[in-house]
């Protein structure tokens, strides 16, 4: 296994002296808190930046939970999520206005990247504590400050190197605090590159920017800010393999995804990123009790993501099942007689000496792909290879309003309204004729079962058998269009030893598909719009603190809403038809969680237990189903899930600089019930509905049980940290056509009395273990400004066998016979899902000068 050197380098510019103090006057937009050095940072794993793998819950922290404080930095080399909650249930918000995906309800922390001094002023809410901007998620709320006039004034420039997936940042920011004229500025500018990342075949090329400024008027009670940053970036993608891959490879990191082309490496995979935002918010200080904050935001969403496809042609993927030695010899059935004959063995050897011989044997090969296309278009015929490119662009407008009165000293009440709209726009577009002349916008998948000159095999009856030139938009187009509009409100009080907040929200919800071709699978229900569903829905949420005295504080929280279902999963199948998902009702969610934290000059522990039960919970997924050569859409509605568990934190100061912590988390995150799947194949556009063994399924890519112990010792201007972390039950993705009914009985032995075998449907596990972590640093103070110098690394052990994700394959382990009988194959798909592991020994320089 390749050990990869740690790539140290200076360069780099960022700015804010967090030593140095603003203006004293306590004008609207003042920081309420210094964060000191070793405030949160974000990581690439945090920031969400690799869409091939699951998005981070990254709301833990609070300054009185050791636990929750802790998790989300410690945790990030394997994409801890909080509770295995999914992205969509943490709300972020940036000076008061959401800014989840209208959409998905995921926030992209990626929106944000190389913004670290942006965002360390920030007002975290777990579950159940009380916040002045939202009733707060079921997995927490956050709330970023970007007024210039909160930022701390002075200049920060920053240099790293790193071995991830980035090799270079350099930052600069400079914000001029609020200046006795009631003027402040900030901007910042940050570069991160790679020519290659720790994954052989990737590159990182991203410039982020942000400007900012704000004037507070008269004697304090008004102020207009205004924000506007983005984050435009190109990276290449990593893709998944299974076990058979990376042995063959002798690599943990073998990355399918890219070749040689005239002897110099290109990735298929490219993904475009760029979201462009502005906000302005209007703060009305009405008094000294009661506060007015208005938000206005404006975001245009790019997303690009390229894959090289096929049409009439061998598969060109390396990984591709079928060039796999175990496709030739049945390794796992002794009883496979028809795949264990000597001249099965002797292929998997040739196909094994193939695979693992010259690395250019098991990638991409470019060249080759040229050369095909140029032959079939001296015949006159469409490109047998090419790059597609599927665009999911937004425009997003949002209104947020909050008021914050402060009744006396105990008690705080706050309201709030949220208005937004949102253009969701997907397409396809063709990337590259990698060197074809043509390409016809037609639905290869259904010929054969449709004739060539059949309605159905147009992807635009309105401009049937349209030529296809690079750039062109083919295959679907389609805009999503989602409006919501919510009322929340909050009240919390200091009521002796008890401390109390209640709050609640009402909401509205409507969604809408707007097709801009007619589909010939769907040719009266797929150009135009389609009818408009709209949800109603709301909760409410009580949450409690009691102090015993002593240090003992205990604690309760209760939650129930009714959650609209996002427009993504919303219907059938967007890239072919109008149709909604049926049975599509709100999601009911009831959440809760007991506490007890004790707190003393030496000691310091949590331990929390937590359980949230959910129904009517739906799912969408498009994935290609190898079985039927074709793409499927597939709806799962009627889900009951379950996330529960009981997590810990503890603090013990053995000295005034050294300190010892341990915090650890068993949970569990599953599916309680088999649900109703309904499912489209672009092969024919027809709607099927069946039952889904699905009952058991855990969510997927974060350990559901984790531990650390760490020591830490901060003196003098020294700080130095070291972690043991400890990860299990890691689950991948399942596949839901692997458990559909018909695949069950037909590959057998799935039932006893009609019911189903459980452990003929368990899911795939990746592998968990130890991790050790640690980090060096110091802090100069000189004459003019700081200098501070930090080394982490992480995987000090090289532990390569954690896996941090992956998936299932969508395919069965039978091939189905004319007469409808099934035969086995040699090779399994379900002893060979596809994984994500670990980055081995990896680390971060990072040199910062204040001033």
């Amino acid at each position: 296994m390749k050990q990869k050197n740690l790539k140290l380098a200076v360069m780099a510019l960022c700015s804010a002296s967090l030593a140095q103090a603003q203006n004293p006057t306590d004008s609207i937009g003042q920081r309420s808190s210094i964060l000191n050095e070793s405030a949160f940072t974000f990581t690439e794993a945090q920031l969400g930046e690799d869409d091939d793998m699951s998005q981070n819950v990254t709301i833990v922290n609070s300054n009185n939970n050791i636990y929750a404080s802790e998790v989300g930095y410690l945790f990030s080399p394997v994409r801890f999520r909080y509770r295995a909650f999914d992205q969509k249930y943490n709300d972020v918000y940036i000076n008061g206005i959401p800014m989840n995906d209208m959409e998905t309800g995921q926030f992209r922390f990626s929106n944000i990247g190389g913004l670290n001094q942006q965002t360390k002023d920030q007002e975290f809410a777990l579950p159940f504590e009380s916040n002045k901007f939202a009733m707060t998620g079921m997995a927490g709320s956050n709330n970023y400050n970007f007024r210039p006039a909160s930022m701390p004034a002075g200049h920060r420039i920053t240099l790293t190197g790193a071995n991830r997936n980035y090799t270079l940042r350099g930052m600069y920011t400079f914000n001029t605090g609020l200046s006795d004229k009631g003027w402040a500025f900030s901007g910042n500018i940050t570069y991160r590159w790679a020519n290659e990342g720790y994954v052989e075949g990737t590159f990182y090329n991203s410039l982020s920017y942000f400007l900012g400024v704000q004037k507070v008027f008269g004697n304090g009670a008004h102020s207009l800010a205004f924000s506007t940053w983005g984050n435009p970036t190109e990276r290449a993608s990593q893709g998944a393999g299974t076990d058979e891959m990376y042995w063959m490879a002798n690599d943990r990191y073998y990355n399918p995804y890219w070749g040689y082309q005239n002897g110099k490496k290109r990735n298929s995979r490219i993904v475009n990123d760029f979201a462009p935002t502005a906000l302005l918010t209007w703060d009305w200080k009405i008094s000294d009790n009661d506060k007015l904050t208005t938000s206005l935001m404006g975001k245009y969403s790019m997303y690009k993501s390229t894959k090289l496809n096929y049409n009439n042609a061998d598969n060109p993927h390396p990984n591709y099942w079928k060039n796999m030695p175990s496709s030739y010899y049945d390794i796992w059935d002794e009883s496979n007689s028809s795949y264990r004959t000597s001249e099965a063995l002797q292929n998997w050897h040739d196909a094994y000496d193939y695979w693992s011989g010259p690395k250019a044997n098991r990638q991409i090969d470019w060249d080759r792909l040229y050369y095909s296309n140029k032959q079939a278009s001296a015949q006159g015929q469409d490109a047998m290879y090419y790059i597609q490119a599927k665009h999911n662009d937004a425009l997003t407008i949002a209104l947020a309003s909050t008021f914050n009165k402060q009744l006396d000293k105990d008690k705080n009440w706050n309201i709030g309204i949220v208005g937004a709209t949102n253009k969701g726009m997907h397409y396809q577009t063709m990337e590259d004729l990698l060197g074809a002349t043509q390409f016809h916008n037609i639905n290869t998948y259904a010929l054969g079962t449709y004739p060539a000159n059949a309605d159905e095999i147009q992807y635009d009856l309105n401009n049937p058998n349209a030529v296809v030139k690079e750039d062109d938009k083919f295959g679907y187009k389609y805009n999503l269009l989602v409006n919501n509009g919510k009322l929340w409100t909050s009240y919390s009080e200091n009521f002796g030893i008890l401390h109390y907040l209640v709050a609640a929200k009402l909401g509205y919800t409507a969604m809408q598909r707007d097709g801009k071709m007619r589909n010939g699978l769907a040719k009266d229900n797929s150009y135009g719009k389609s009818h408009t569903a709209q949800f109603i829905d709301g909760g409410l949420k009580f949450g409690a603190n009691i102090n015993l005295g002593r240090g003992n504080t205990f604690t309760l929280g209760l939650g129930y809403e009714h959650k609209a279902p996002q427009a993504k999963v919303a219907f059938v199948s967007p890239e072919i038809n109008n149709d909604f998902v049926k049975n599509l009702k709100n999601e009911r969610v009831f959440s809760s969680e007991i506490g007890y934290q004790l707190q003393t000059s030496w000691l310091h522990a949590n331990i929390n237990a937590y359980y949230s039960y959910l129904t009517n919970v739906s799912d969408w997924q498009n994935f290609y189903y190898d079985d039927i050569n074709s793409f499927s859409y597939v709806s799962i509605t009627g889900m009951k899930k379950a996330y529960y568990g009981v997590e810990a934190g503890l603090k013990f100061k053995v000295t005034s600089a050294f300190d010892v912590k341990l915090i650890g988390q068993i949970s569990d995150a599953k599916i309680l019930n088999d649900n109703t799947v309904s499912y489209m194949n672009s092969t024919k556009g027809v709607e099927y509905t069946e039952t889904i063994y699905n009952k058991n399924m855990r969510d997927n890519g974060t350990p559901l049980t984790a531990a650390s112990l760490g020591l830490s010792y901060h003196s003098g201007g020294w700080f130095l940290d070291l972690n043991a972390n400890y990860y299990d039950r890691i689950y991948l993705s399942y596949s839901p056509c692997y458990r559909y009914h018909s695949s069950a009985t037909a590959r057998g032995n799935c039932f006893d009395n009609n019911e189903p075998i459980r452990s003929a449907f368990e899911q795939a596990k990746g592998h968990g273990g130890f991790m050790l972590d640690g980090s060096i640093g110091r802090s100069i103070y000189l004459k003019r400004g700081s200098l501070s110098i930090n080394l982490s690394v992480t995987n000090i052990l090289n532990n390569t066998n954690i896996v941090t994700g992956g998936y299932e394959q969508s395919r069965s382990d039978y091939s189905k016979k004319t007469d409808g009988t099934t035969t086995n194959r040699a090779y399994k798909f379900s002893k060979n899902p596809m994984k994500f592991f670990a980055y081995g020994t990896n680390g971060m320089l990072n040199i910062a000068y204040k001033f």
